[in-house]
Protein backbone atom coordinates (compact mmCIF):
# COMPACT_ATOMS: atom_id res chain seq x y z
CA UNK A 1 0.00 0.00 0.00
CA UNK A 2 3.04 2.55 0.75
CA UNK A 3 4.85 1.71 -2.82
CA UNK A 4 1.33 1.95 -4.41
CA UNK A 5 1.06 5.42 -3.15
CA UNK A 6 4.02 6.55 -4.89
CA UNK A 7 2.38 5.52 -8.21
CA UNK A 8 5.50 4.55 -10.60
CA UNK A 9 7.85 5.35 -8.19
CA UNK A 10 6.16 3.16 -5.71
CA UNK A 11 6.60 0.44 -8.76
CA UNK A 12 10.40 1.43 -8.66
CA UNK A 13 10.83 1.23 -5.23
CA UNK A 14 8.64 -2.01 -4.96
CA UNK A 15 11.29 -3.41 -7.67
CA UNK A 16 14.41 -2.57 -5.47
CA UNK A 17 13.19 -4.47 -2.43
CA UNK A 18 10.68 -7.34 -3.72
CA UNK A 19 11.25 -10.23 -6.50
CA UNK A 20 8.66 -11.47 -8.30
CA UNK A 21 7.72 -13.20 -11.67
CA UNK A 22 8.95 -11.25 -15.24
CA UNK A 23 6.27 -9.69 -16.88
CA UNK A 24 7.61 -12.34 -20.32
CA UNK A 25 7.17 -15.03 -17.69
CA UNK A 26 10.36 -17.60 -16.91
CA UNK A 27 12.34 -15.74 -14.67
CA UNK A 28 12.60 -13.53 -10.99
CA UNK A 29 12.92 -10.05 -11.06
CA UNK A 30 13.46 -7.71 -8.38
CA UNK A 31 14.96 -7.71 -4.82
CA UNK A 32 17.96 -9.84 -4.17
CA UNK A 33 18.41 -10.64 -7.68
CA UNK A 34 19.23 -7.08 -7.88
CA UNK A 35 22.05 -7.69 -5.60
CA UNK A 36 24.04 -9.64 -8.94
CA UNK A 37 23.59 -6.76 -11.28
CA UNK A 38 24.85 -4.29 -8.42
CA UNK A 39 28.05 -6.42 -8.32
CA UNK A 40 28.27 -6.35 -11.93
CA UNK A 41 28.02 -2.75 -12.06
CA UNK A 42 30.39 -2.42 -9.50
CA UNK A 43 32.94 -4.45 -10.90
CA UNK A 44 33.01 -2.92 -14.05
CA UNK A 45 33.40 0.90 -12.59
CA UNK A 46 36.23 -0.49 -10.65
CA UNK A 47 38.20 -1.82 -13.76
CA UNK A 48 37.38 1.09 -15.96
CA UNK A 49 38.91 3.60 -13.02
CA UNK A 50 41.90 1.72 -12.36
CA UNK A 51 42.51 1.33 -16.18
CA UNK A 52 41.84 5.27 -15.96
CA UNK A 53 43.93 6.15 -12.78
CA UNK A 54 46.98 3.79 -14.05
CA UNK A 55 47.02 5.86 -17.86
CA UNK A 56 46.01 9.77 -15.96
CA UNK A 57 47.57 9.57 -13.13
CA UNK A 58 51.02 9.68 -14.17
CA UNK A 59 50.56 11.46 -16.98
CA UNK A 60 49.27 14.58 -15.05
CA UNK A 61 52.28 14.26 -12.61
CA UNK A 62 54.30 14.43 -15.68
CA UNK A 63 52.78 17.07 -16.96
CA UNK A 64 52.21 19.22 -14.28
CA UNK A 65 55.93 18.69 -13.02
CA UNK A 66 57.81 19.14 -16.28
CA UNK A 67 55.28 21.52 -17.79
CA UNK A 68 55.87 20.28 -21.40
CA UNK A 69 53.44 19.68 -24.08
CA UNK A 70 50.26 19.70 -20.97
CA UNK A 71 48.23 22.34 -23.92
CA UNK A 72 48.12 19.40 -26.61
CA UNK A 73 47.89 16.67 -24.05
CA UNK A 74 45.19 17.78 -22.43
CA UNK A 75 43.49 18.72 -25.34
CA UNK A 76 43.50 15.09 -26.78
CA UNK A 77 42.55 13.90 -23.42
CA UNK A 78 39.46 16.45 -23.81
CA UNK A 79 38.30 15.03 -27.17
CA UNK A 80 37.32 11.70 -25.32
CA UNK A 81 34.56 14.32 -23.49
CA UNK A 82 32.79 14.90 -27.28
CA UNK A 83 33.36 10.95 -28.63
CA UNK A 84 29.72 9.04 -27.56
CA UNK A 85 31.40 5.91 -25.15
CA UNK A 86 28.51 3.90 -27.40
CA UNK A 87 30.24 4.99 -30.45
CA UNK A 88 33.74 3.77 -28.87
CA UNK A 89 32.47 0.61 -27.68
CA UNK A 90 31.04 -0.44 -30.68
CA UNK A 91 34.59 0.57 -32.93
CA UNK A 92 36.44 -2.01 -30.29
CA UNK A 93 34.33 -4.81 -30.77
CA UNK A 94 34.12 -3.95 -34.74
CA UNK A 95 38.05 -3.64 -34.86
CA UNK A 96 38.56 -6.06 -32.29
CA UNK A 97 36.32 -8.74 -32.75
CA UNK A 98 38.65 -11.29 -30.33
CA UNK A 99 38.41 -8.97 -27.87
CA UNK A 100 35.92 -9.77 -25.14
CA UNK A 101 33.09 -6.96 -24.93
CA UNK A 102 33.73 -6.78 -21.08
CA UNK A 103 37.08 -5.20 -21.93
CA UNK A 104 35.85 -2.83 -24.68
CA UNK A 105 33.23 -1.79 -22.77
CA UNK A 106 35.86 -1.10 -19.83
CA UNK A 107 38.46 0.38 -22.16
CA UNK A 108 35.39 3.20 -23.65
CA UNK A 109 34.70 4.05 -19.85
CA UNK A 110 38.26 4.66 -18.79
CA UNK A 111 38.53 6.86 -21.74
CA UNK A 112 35.98 8.73 -20.46
CA UNK A 113 37.27 9.01 -17.16
CA UNK A 114 40.25 10.02 -17.81
CA UNK A 115 40.68 13.80 -19.18
CA UNK A 116 38.86 15.00 -15.17
CA UNK A 117 41.77 13.04 -13.91
CA UNK A 118 44.27 14.46 -16.22
CA UNK A 119 43.18 17.82 -16.06
CA UNK A 120 42.79 17.94 -12.08
CA UNK A 121 46.00 16.35 -11.27
CA UNK A 122 47.78 18.52 -13.33
CA UNK A 123 45.93 21.73 -12.28
CA UNK A 124 46.68 19.90 -8.46
CA UNK A 125 50.63 20.31 -9.06
CA UNK A 126 51.20 23.27 -11.43
CA UNK A 127 49.22 25.75 -8.68
CA UNK A 128 51.80 24.58 -5.90
CA UNK A 129 53.88 27.09 -4.74
CA UNK A 130 57.08 27.21 -6.82
CA UNK A 131 58.89 28.41 -3.61
CA UNK A 132 58.15 25.23 -2.13
CA UNK A 133 59.42 23.17 -5.06
CA UNK A 134 62.49 25.36 -5.04
CA UNK A 135 63.37 25.10 -1.97
CA UNK A 136 63.19 21.15 -1.97
CA UNK A 137 65.59 21.05 -5.21
CA UNK A 138 67.96 23.24 -3.38
CA UNK A 139 67.81 20.52 -0.55
CA UNK A 140 68.93 17.77 -3.20
CA UNK A 141 65.68 16.02 -3.63
CA UNK A 142 65.22 14.92 -7.35
CA UNK A 143 63.07 15.50 -9.58
CA UNK A 144 61.22 11.91 -8.63
CA UNK A 145 61.03 12.55 -5.17
CA UNK A 146 59.67 16.34 -5.20
CA UNK A 147 56.88 14.55 -7.12
CA UNK A 148 56.05 11.56 -5.07
CA UNK A 149 57.23 13.82 -1.70
CA UNK A 150 56.08 17.67 -2.49
CA UNK A 151 53.86 17.93 -5.35
CA UNK A 152 51.58 14.82 -5.07
CA UNK A 153 50.79 15.26 -1.36
CA UNK A 154 49.73 18.79 -1.61
CA UNK A 155 48.13 18.02 -5.21
CA UNK A 156 46.28 15.23 -3.47
CA UNK A 157 42.84 17.61 -2.93
CA UNK A 158 42.02 18.13 -6.54
CA UNK A 159 43.48 15.03 -7.92
CA UNK A 160 40.60 13.46 -5.45
CA UNK A 161 38.07 15.79 -7.18
CA UNK A 162 38.48 14.48 -10.77
CA UNK A 163 38.31 11.33 -9.12
CA UNK A 164 35.09 11.84 -7.76
CA UNK A 165 33.91 13.56 -11.16
CA UNK A 166 35.10 10.73 -13.12
CA UNK A 167 33.67 8.00 -10.72
CA UNK A 168 30.02 9.50 -10.85
CA UNK A 169 30.16 9.74 -14.95
CA UNK A 170 31.65 5.82 -15.02
CA UNK A 171 28.68 4.63 -12.97
CA UNK A 172 26.35 6.36 -14.72
CA UNK A 173 27.61 6.05 -18.13
CA UNK A 174 28.09 1.72 -16.91
CA UNK A 175 24.00 1.45 -17.86
CA UNK A 176 25.34 1.19 -21.63
CA UNK A 177 26.87 -1.82 -21.32
CA UNK A 178 24.34 -4.32 -21.81
CA UNK A 179 24.11 -2.85 -25.79
CA UNK A 180 27.43 -4.75 -25.89
CA UNK A 181 26.93 -8.26 -24.23
CA UNK A 182 27.71 -7.47 -20.68
CA UNK A 183 25.77 -6.71 -17.71
CA UNK A 184 25.08 -4.36 -15.53
CA UNK A 185 22.26 -2.39 -13.62
CA UNK A 186 21.30 -1.00 -17.59
CA UNK A 187 19.30 -4.54 -18.05
CA UNK A 188 16.44 -3.76 -16.63
CA UNK A 189 16.74 -0.29 -18.53
CA UNK A 190 17.36 -1.41 -21.59
CA UNK A 191 14.95 -4.59 -21.35
CA UNK A 192 11.84 -3.35 -20.80
CA UNK A 193 10.02 -6.76 -22.24
CA UNK A 194 11.35 -8.75 -19.48
CA UNK A 195 11.71 -6.25 -16.23
CA UNK A 196 8.77 -3.67 -17.24
CA UNK A 197 8.45 0.11 -16.40
CA UNK A 198 9.10 -0.56 -12.34
CA UNK A 199 12.33 -2.43 -13.63
CA UNK A 200 13.27 0.77 -15.61
CA UNK A 201 12.86 2.93 -12.92
CA UNK A 202 14.21 0.92 -9.71
CA UNK A 203 17.63 0.53 -11.71
CA UNK A 204 17.51 3.91 -12.32
CA UNK A 205 17.28 4.53 -8.51
CA UNK A 206 19.56 2.27 -7.97
CA UNK A 207 22.27 3.97 -10.25
CA UNK A 208 21.04 7.12 -9.21
CA UNK A 209 21.85 6.06 -5.03
CA UNK A 210 25.45 4.67 -6.15
CA UNK A 211 26.17 7.87 -7.75
CA UNK A 212 25.25 9.70 -4.97
CA UNK A 213 27.24 7.23 -2.42
CA UNK A 214 30.25 7.36 -4.52
CA UNK A 215 29.88 11.21 -4.04
CA UNK A 216 29.81 11.46 -0.84
CA UNK A 217 32.43 8.56 0.05
CA UNK A 218 34.96 10.42 -2.38
CA UNK A 219 34.18 13.88 -0.93
CA UNK A 220 34.76 12.93 2.11
CA UNK A 221 38.14 10.96 1.35
CA UNK A 222 39.06 14.30 -0.56
CA UNK A 223 38.79 16.56 2.73
CA UNK A 224 40.50 13.84 4.78
CA UNK A 225 43.40 13.78 2.36
CA UNK A 226 43.44 17.83 2.51
CA UNK A 227 46.82 18.62 4.40
CA UNK A 228 45.98 20.66 7.01
CA UNK A 229 48.23 23.52 6.46
CA UNK A 230 45.96 24.23 3.08
CA UNK A 231 43.39 23.71 4.61
CA UNK A 232 44.13 26.70 7.28
CA UNK A 233 45.48 28.90 3.93
CA UNK A 234 41.88 28.17 2.05
CA UNK A 235 40.32 29.12 5.63
CA UNK A 236 42.43 32.16 5.52
CA UNK A 237 41.79 33.00 1.78
CA UNK A 238 37.76 33.17 2.41
CA UNK A 239 38.30 35.40 5.73
CA UNK A 240 40.24 37.80 3.88
CA UNK A 241 37.81 37.76 0.81
CA UNK A 242 35.10 38.23 2.63
CA UNK A 243 36.42 40.96 4.08
CA UNK A 244 37.30 42.28 0.79
CA UNK A 245 33.74 43.21 0.33
CA UNK A 246 32.99 45.11 3.91
CA UNK A 247 35.87 47.32 3.85
CA UNK A 248 35.00 48.64 -0.04
CA UNK A 249 31.77 49.43 1.55
CA UNK A 250 32.47 51.74 3.71
CA UNK A 251 34.92 53.30 1.43
CA UNK A 252 32.07 54.06 -1.04
CA UNK A 253 29.86 55.20 2.32
CA UNK A 254 32.47 57.72 2.99
CA UNK A 255 31.08 61.38 1.92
Amino acid sequence: MTFAILGDFGDGFEFVFEAKPSPAGGSVIGGSHNLGLIADHLLLTGVAMSLALLVALPLGLYLGHTGRGSFLTISIANVGRAVPSLALIFFGIAFFPRTPEFVCVSAALALLAIPPIVTNTYVGVRQIDRDAVDAARGMGLSGRQIARSIELPLALPLIFGGIKTSTVNVIATATIAPLAGVESLGDPIESASVYGRPGQIGASMIVAVLAVIAEVGLSAVQRAVTPQGVRLERGAGAAERSRVPSSQRRVRTVP
